[in-house]
């Protein structure tokens, strides 16, 4: 809904989202849900048989859409009211010399207090597509999120047919919270689709997303995994789905009839209804994806929301109709991950060109790693060789600061908050996808890299053996990147560079390096 007057929010015990859309013309509009606030606050949600409380946007979950367009410049006015503190997190949108505003807790600011205010400025540059919004701050994250949708500017068409209409799925997950005893995630309940969990779990037929389609329209699905740990696999059944776009970018359509969707990621699909009324429904079915944790450790449910076409010839839908289901990869399949993902190009054409950086100014080589720090004094931890398993970068485990870095870098303040000091490359290297290490421990540290505005990057991101190989969904805040290659083994860099593709790789804010492998990306920090 959009006003072009601004009326007062009345303040309940919630925190509340009031967002300010300033055109670039210099027209100023009001976006607003639900009598202009967005409030963020506790609500019972029944699902899987059983009722509890959860974070909600307007009490609903997911939370309302943001619908802006390219050259938007937004304010976001966050006030908490709930018993927590909280961030919100503009998952994808560049932040161009707006970093305070991207929103992860003590990275860029700190967090919100209860009864506190923050204002979020930032611009829609250069993207036209779907993004998401999060919360970013303890678990919050897996109920407290709603899709950005940037719509071109106005007189802009789409680079692909306009569709009939269009349609926001978002994939979650019914997650517990990690286990505080250094062991694995919990294992989640269910996967939602919209919110809801579908006729496949207990309880749950009422809980399904529909899609009502008529025969012969196009529908744009707008997919985001919205889900804390799991990538996805995800097909209608006896339909394909064309890929136009990717994290907001542009791609050269690609025709698929299984798509695969990591934690975080955005994809755009243009599903086209059958011509004439089939007399069926349809499963449209995601599961998860895993390579070295057998099903047992891992979400191996499968959540289906139904397509369902309006029948000509009568006035309401055919309640008794067959309903097929679509086949979908066994759950560790990483030659189907691999293919997919490396199928995707840049749209590059003269309207949307892929700007790969030629030369660069700076070089990284990352190993991503699960690794294991000691066992909390008087606690029993459920880690490799009884410590506590915790990620790392080149053998650094994050410890959050107690103060924003990016206030603490901008107020040169940043003594006894981190080192700017952390290493570019492994600083023991090792054969990274041989035999693990005997040695899982972990190193420590507030420790990061600076670099100076429109700085050129190459980085290399390994995966490493040290606990197992997985594959690894990774977010870079604020900027895009461009996937110039993937592949399994270590990464060579003699050999390799030549492989890349500097053409029309596809540019991304969230990638998944390959479990066993590598992925090259280069971008620019300015």
């Amino acid at each position: 809904m959009i006003s072009s007057g601004l009326r007062p929010c009345s303040l309940l015990a919630a925190a509340t989202l009031t967002l300010l859309i300033i055109q670039a013309q210099g027209i100023t509009r009001h976006y607003h849900f639900n009598e202009m606030c967005v409030q963020v606050q506790m609500a019972n949600v029944t699902r899987l048989c059983g009722t509890k409380s959860i974070v909600t946007v307007n009490g609903r979950f997911p939370g309302p859409e943001i619908v802006a367009r390219e050259g938007d410049r937004l304010h976001v006015r966050v006030t908490n009211h709930v018993a927590h503190n909280m961030t919100i997190h503009w998952h994808g949108i560049r932040q161009l010399r707006t970093g305070w505003a991207d929103g992860p807790a003590y990275i860029t600011q700190c967090p919100i207090q209860t009864g506190q205010t923050y204002v979020y400025r930032f611009t829609v540059t250069g993207q036209r597509g779907t993004l998401w919004w999060h919360a970013h701050i303890s678990w919050f994250r897996s109920t407290v999120y709603g899709a950005i949708i940037i719509l071109p500017k106005r007189g802009v068409p789409y680079p692909f047919p306009a569709p009939h209409k269009e349609v926001p799925v978002i994939f979650g997950g019914d997650e517990s919270q990690a286990l505080k005893v250094g062991g694995p995630p919990n294992i989640s309940d269910a996967y939602t689709i919209n919110g809801l969990p579908g006729p496949l779990y207990d309880c749950s037929v009422k809980d399904t997303f529909r899609l009502k389609v008529t025969p012969g329209k196009t529908y744009l699905l707008r997919l985001v995994n919205a889900a804390l740990n799991d990538e996805l696999f995800f097909s209608i059944a006896n339909h394909t789905l064309t890929i136009v776009e990717v994290d907001a970018v542009y791609v050269k359509p690609l025709t698929v009839d299984i798509l695969v969707i990591s934690s975080g990621q955005t994809t755009n699909v243009l599903l086209t209804a059958k011509p004439v009324y089939p007399n069926a429904s349809f499963y449209m079915s995601a599961t998860g994806y895993s390579v070295d944790r057998p099903p047992a450790y891992f979400d191996n449910t499968t959540v289906s929301a139904i397509l369902e076409y309006r029948n000509p010839s009568a006035s309401s839908f055919h309640k008794e109709l067959p309903i097929f289901s679509p086949p979908l990869p066994p759950f560790n399949d990483t030659n189907f991950v691999v293919n997919f993902t490396t199928g995707l190009r840049s749209l590059n054409t003269p309207e949307y060109p892929a700007a790969v950086p030629r030369s660069v100014d700076r070089r990284f080589f990352f190993t991503i790693s699960l690794g294991t720090l000691p066992c909390p004094e008087n606690t029993t931890c459920q880690g490799l060789h009884g410590g506590q398993y915790a990620a790392a970068v080149n053998n650094v485990s994050f410890i959050l600061p107690s103060k924003a870095l990016l206030q603490s870098h901008f107020t040169d303040q940043s003594t006894g908050v981190y080192q700017p000091d952390f290493p570019a490359m492994p600083l023991s290297p090792f054969n990274y996808t041989g035999t693990p290490p005997n040695n899982s421990n972990l190193g420590t540290g507030t420790r990061l890299l600076v670099l100076p505005y429109n700085t050129s990057v190459e980085l290399v991101m390994q995966d490493t053996s040290i606990v197992g190989f997985e594959s690894h969904p990774l977010h870079l805040h604020g900027y895009n990147f461009f996937v110039v290659g993937q592949g399994f083994g270590n990464y060579n860099p003699t050999t390799d560079p030549a492989k890349f593709n500097l053409v029309d790789p596809v540019e991304r804010n969230t990638v998944s390096v390959p479990p066993g492998g590598c992925t090259g990306g280069k971008t620019g920090f300015g």
